[in-house]
């Protein structure tokens, strides 16, 4: 019977960041002010009006994690990580005419991904990947974060917001990352382990990212094991994260995408 590589995490932090240029969070902010600005949906200004609006509660804080988080993508360098340059980089080109059909959208994403995955991690020791898996997410916490993305993550745990990071990048690493940045729940990517307790390269369950990123994100902040959720907040950086920004009451663009949903709402 198959399992799911990968489990959660759990929260402390103060009030550091602050807003850039049309209320984003900016690297170059120095400490003192915190996030004050509400951009809407699609990263335009403005509150949005909701029907369904749920009962005050707790605030929920979603953020991506692959270039919001962090500067750039985490699953390459984990593979380099755990299988080396060569190996990786035989893989990659191995598969990059699956990667071309994807650029013209004649394949998945999702297909893409699974067959690098399975190339480099296929037949892998689940408990020897997952201590690989540890060390990595220490090693993105301690150098991969965007500073001003650390700050504005910490000023949610110190207002009592609960703090989630939904990412298409898999649990397997994420779950440290999470737990050492004190979240309440990490909604990643899981691998399929065989019974053997070996991966099976493959995916178990979908990738984490577009509508199931944000499907996740609400089935966590319905779930009935946790008090009625108040506002959400939700960081993104990739058209990935579009469904999950467009659904929460604060959307927040990180990145180049803040600037062109700065040149959006002036009717640029």
């Amino acid at each position: 019977m198959n399992t799911r590589a990968g489990a959660g995490a759990g929260p402390g932090g103060q009030p550091d960041d602050r807003a850039g240029p049309g209320g984003q969070p900016d690297d170059r902010a120095g400490p003192g002010g915190q996030p004050d600005d509400r951009a809407g949906p699609g990263g335009q200004s403005g509150r949005p009006t909701r029907a369904d609006r749920r009962p005050a509660g707790q605030p929920v804080a979603a953020f991506d994690f692959d270039g919001t988080l962090t500067r750039r993508d985490s699953l390459l360098p984990f593979l380099v990580f755990v299988r080396g340059v060569a190996t990786t980089a035989r893989a990659v080109v191995a598969e990059s005419p699956r990667f071309g059909r994807v650029l013209l959208r004649r394949t998945s994403r999702d297909e893409a991904k699974e067959a690098l995955l399975v190339r480099l991690l296929s037949g892998a020791e689940l408990q020897q990947l997952s201590e690989s898996g540890r060390s990595f997410g220490e090693r993105l916490v301690t150098r991969r974060l965007r500073p001003a993305m650390r700050r504005r993550l910490d000023w949610h745990r110190a207002t009592g917001h609960r703090v989630v990071i939904v990412s298409a990048s898999p649990a397997l690493y994420l779950d440290e990352a999470g737990r050492r940045l004190g979240v309440d729940a990490v909604l990643a990517t899981e691998l399929e382990v065989g019974a053997d307790g070996r991966l099976t390269g493959r995916l178990a369950g979908r990738n984490c990212r577009g509508e199931e990123k944000a499907r996740r994100l609400w089935t966590w902040i319905d779930g009935s094991d946790h008090e009625p959720s108040g506002e959400v907040w939700a960081y993104g950086d990739s058209r990935g994260d579009a469904e999950m920004l467009a659904r929460a009451d604060v959307a927040v663009w990180v990145g180049w995408r803040r600037l062109l949903a700065r040149r959006i709402d002036r009717g640029g």
